[in-house]
């Protein structure tokens, strides 16, 4: 009778294919770690020859200067790492809108690809090709001079109703906060997650029994409900704050400057073209006779596309899709050609205040770093979920 085998000394030797590895990974690593002191050290000692300051000292000193366009409050009297906290808030709110609107738009174009209406594929190609093939840099500027140089005056605003779109932005009613806007959210809330549980117990009726329920308007009114009940036990406020036209500008209400319509439009409207590309190819990727399977079953075209085509792409198109969101937020620190204050603009005014030209570029960097880790870690979240399970 043969006896277990145990542990052999050779798989520490150098024959060992696994512990070469393992010294080899080990000295990798010790090999960039000296790299990267080496270079920390001399980039310090020559700094200090030419009496150039280091360090992030002067995060907590006085930035002196304002900022055009925040989320919060900021006074040029706050310090420095308000100033970046400002920019980096101006730089998310760019990369999440703008990674919402892309999905959206360059869903429905890569779709419309597929339309059998001559017409709406021929558009959808041509803006595939079209956005695709301009420098995002040259869209960026285009919709900058068209807002600040196409546009008429506030005092001659386009005005829809309560909106009203001129050289200074769009200018929009908002409400009054009061608490019921906070029942009103809470509400909100809870109906998108009972939307979730609607569509998750849809799926699996129509995958056990083939029976269709509605995918979207049942969700969609199941979470607005959710948000209209939210705000009437809250006490339904409804006084809301109306723009107005001013002498030399609209007043009150809310405003998007040109500077971030243009950064948003202009990502979102380039990165879309790319993503319906992805989207294109995903569902091309699905066997054919899928399609002729769900047709024969009595499914619509648009929910064969719906139900059957988009789920199994889904694992073609989220990785290369991943990719385009890393882009786009990476791309929004072009904006700072076109004077939108992101944490791009509010490192190249602190660098001349202060010069300390590394630490800022750092600070670039980290923040740069972390938006992509975390976007990639969602993304690779929802691909691992989205993933076809074997029966």
């Amino acid at each position: 009778m043969s006896t277990p085998s145990t542990p052999s000394k050779k798989s520490w030797s150098w024959r060992s294919q696994a512990f070469r590895g393992l010294v080899y990974q080990i000295v990798t690593v010790a090999l960039i770690a000296l790299t990267v002191l080496y270079l920390a050290n001399n980039t310090s000692t020559n700094m200090k020859a030419r009496g150039i300051q280091s360090g992030f000292d002067f995060m907590l000193g006085s930035a002196g200067f304002d900022i055009g366009e925040s989320l919060f409050a900021f006074d040029s009297a706050e310090p420095y790492w308000r100033a970046y906290l400002v920019g980096f808030t101006n730089t998310l709110r760019v990369a999440i809108l703008g990674i919402i609107l892309t999905t959206i738009l360059g869903t429905l174009i890569g779709v419309g690809r597929f339309s059998r209406n001559i017409l709406v594929r021929g558009l959808c190609t041509v803006y595939v090709e079209f956005f695709r093939n301009i420098p995002v840099l040259l869209q960026l500027l285009m919709w900058y001079l068209m807002f600040t140089e196409v546009l008429p005056a506030a005092e001659d605003a386009w005005t829809l109703g309560p909106f009203f779109l001129s050289k200074g932005g769009l200018n929009f009613p908002i409400p009054d906060w009061a608490g019921g806007h906070v029942w009103a959210a809470w509400g909100l809330l809870v109906g998108v997650g009972a939307a979730v549980f609607y569509r998750k117990r849809a799926q699996h009726t129509f995958e056990a029994t083939g029976q269709i329920q509605s995918m979207f308007w049942v969700p969609v009114s199941i979470a607005v409900a959710g948000g209209v009940l939210g705000w009437l036990v809250g006490g339904a406020p409804t006084a809301m704050n109306v723009p107005i036209k001013g002498e030399f500008a609209i007043e009150n209400g809310g405003a998007l400057t040109p500077e971030f319509l243009s950064v948003l439009l202009g990502l979102t409207i380039y990165t879309a073209a790319f993503v319906a590309e992805v989207v294109r190819g995903g569902i091309q990727s699905v066997s054919a006779g899928q399609a002729e399977a769900a047709s024969a079953l009595g499914l619509s075209r648009g929910q064969t596309m719906r139900l059957v085509m988009l789920p199994q792409a889904l694992r073609v198109i989220i990785p290369p899709v991943t990719n385009q969101y890393l882009n786009l937020t990476k791309n929004s620190s072009l904006a700072v050609a076109i004077g939108y204050p992101d944490v791009v603009s509010i490192a190249n005014t602190a660098i001349n205040q202060t010069g300390r030209a590394v630490e800022c570029i750092a600070l670039i960097m980290l923040v740069y770093l972390s938006t992509s880790l975390a976007t990639s870690l969602l993304m690779n979240w929802y691909n691992t979920r989205s993933a076809i399970k074997e029966r």
